[in-house]
C-alpha cells in the first residue's frame, strides 16, 4: 500500500516526507494506522548519524494508533483496537525469559538496525529500500508495522493521539521511579535535567509519595513547570552548586537520584548529592565512548549504588496501562507536558523540541 512517510536520507539534515510503499504484513505482523507519535531525542541522536542506523530510514518509536490489519500468527489485537507502539524484543533470550525484556540479549538490533530479524526492510520509494522496522514500529508514518512482543492495547475512551510517549519516553521516566529505583513514599529524589523523561520521573515520584522532590535543570521554565508537576524544591547549577543546594535541604543527601542528561560531570554530581546507602539511576549516554568517574572514598565507603536503567525496566503490557489508569484519575498529568504538531511539521516539532521551546512534541498523522 501507499503510505507518506518522514525519512532520515543524510545524517544531520531535515526529515523528507515522502509517499512510500509499504508492505502487506507478514503473519507475525501488525498493520497500524497511525494516529499520533511522539518525537524522543533518541529519534534525534540516530537522525544525526550518533548511532549505526543505517539510511535512508523512516524513524519513529512512540507510536499509537488502530490496528488494520494483522497477520495470520496474531492473537493479541484485532482490527479496531487502539494501541500504542513501544520497543521491540526477542521474546527468547535468557533476559526476555526472566520477564526482564528491557534487558533483552537483542535490544540493539532489534531496535536500531531498522531491518525486521531476517534483514529485509517492508518499505520502498520507486524500488529503492527504505530502512523501517525502527523499534519495531518506523512510526514517522501515516501506517507502520509493528509485532505482538511491541504492541499495548490501550482504552477508547482515553485521546489516542495523547498515548504515544508512554510507549518510550514517558515510560522510561516514571519506570525509572517505579520499577527500577522503588522509591517509596516518605523518600527523597532528586532529578537531573527537567525534560519529558526527567519530568515523568518526577510525576511518578509524587505519585509514589516522595516527601522531597527536586528537579535541577539550566532552564527556569521548565523549572517551573516541575514545580508545577510536584517538585517540592528546583535548582538551576548556573547559578548555584547542585550538590551543595541539595545538601542545604536534606542534610545528609537524597535517598534516591535519577540522571536523564548522559553527562558524565552531571552523573558525578547525581552521586555526589546521594545520602548513605543511597542509589543513583542512569537512562542515557552522551556518546559510545563516555566513561563516568567518581571519588571511590565518597562512593565505596557509604555504600552508594549505581545502576544503568533501560526503558524503566518497565513490562508495557502492564505498566502503560497503569500509568492511563493513572492519567485519569488525575495523578499523573503527562498531558501538560505535551505539544501537537500537523504530521506536515514534524521538522517543526523536532527543532522546537531540539531547542527547547517545547518538552514533548508529538505529530498528529490526520
Amino acid at each position: 500500500m501507499k503510505v507518506r512517510a518522514a525519512i532520515a536520507r543524510e545524517k544531520a539534515t531535515p526529515l523528507s516526507l515522502e509517499e512510500v510503499d509499504l508492505e502487506a504484513p507478514r503473519p507475525d505482523e501488525i498493520l497500524i494506522k497511525v494516529a499520533a507519535t511522539g518525537v524522543c531525542h533518541t529519534d534525534l541522536v540516530v537522525r544525526d548519524g550518533l548511532l549505526p542506523t543505517p539510511m535512508p530510514v523512516v524513524l519513529g518509536h512512540e507510536g499509537a494508533g488502530v490496528v488494520e490489519a494483522v497477520g495470520s500468527a496474531i492473537t493479541k489485537v484485532k482490527p479496531g483496537d487502539h494501541v500504542v507502539m513501544t520497543f521491540n524484543s526477542c521474546g527468547t533470550c535468557p533476559s526476555c525469559q526472566d520477564h526482564a525484556i528491557t534487558y533483552c540479549h537483542e535490544f540493539f538490533p532489534r531496535n536500531f538496525f531498522a531491518t525486521r530479524a531476517d534483514g529485509s526492510t517492508a518499505l520502498s520509494v520507486d524500488g529503492e529500500a527504505i530502512h523501517s522496522n525502527f523499534f519495531g514500529q518506523s512510526s514517522f508514518a501515516t501506517h507502520a508495522l509493528c509485532h505482538e512482543v511491541n504492541v499495548v492495547k490501550v482504552p477508547h475512551d482515553v485521546p489516542l493521539d495523547l498515548l504515544g510517549p508512554l510507549a518510550c519516553g514517558i515510560q522510561t521516566g516514571a519506570g525509572a521511579v517505579m520499577n527500577a529505583l522503588k522509591v517509596s513514599a516518605g523518600k527523597s529524589f532528586v532529578v537531573f535535567g527537567a525534560g519529558s523523561v526527567g519530568l515523568s520521573a518526577l510525576m511518578a515520584a509524587r505519585v509514589v509519595g516522595a516527601t522531597t522532590i527536586i528537579a535541577v535543570d539550566m532552564n527556569d521554565a521548565r523549572l517551573a513547570t516541575a514545580r508545577e508537576l510536584g517538585a517540592t524544591h528546583t535548582i538551576n547549577p548556573g547559578n548555584a552548586t547542585a550538590t551543595e543546594e541539595i545538601m542545604a535541604v536534606t542534610k545528609y543527601g537524597v535517598d534516591f537520584a535519577l540522571d536523564t542528561t548522559g553527562i558524565p560531570a552531571v552523573i558525578r554530581s547525581a552521586v555526589e548529592s546521594l545520602a548513605p546507602r543511597g542509589t543513583c539511576g542512569i537512562l542515557g549516554a552522551s556518546g559510545p565512548d563516555a566513561e563516568i568517574i567518581l571519588n571511590e572514598t565518597h562512593f565505596m565507603s557509604a555504600g552508594r549504588k549505581l545502576i544503568g536503567i533501560v526503558e524503566g525496566e518497565s513490562n508495557p503490557d502492564v505498566f502503560i496501562p497503569m500509568l492511563i489508569d493513572l492519567y485519569r484519575k488525575g495523578s499523573f498529568p503527562f498531558d501538560k507536558i505535551v505539544s501537537f504538531y500537523d504530521f506536515d511539521a514534524i521538522n517543526d516539532a523536532i527543532h522546537d523540541s531540539e531547542t527547547g521551546k517545547v518538552i514533548k512534541p508529538i505529530v498528529r498523522m490526520t
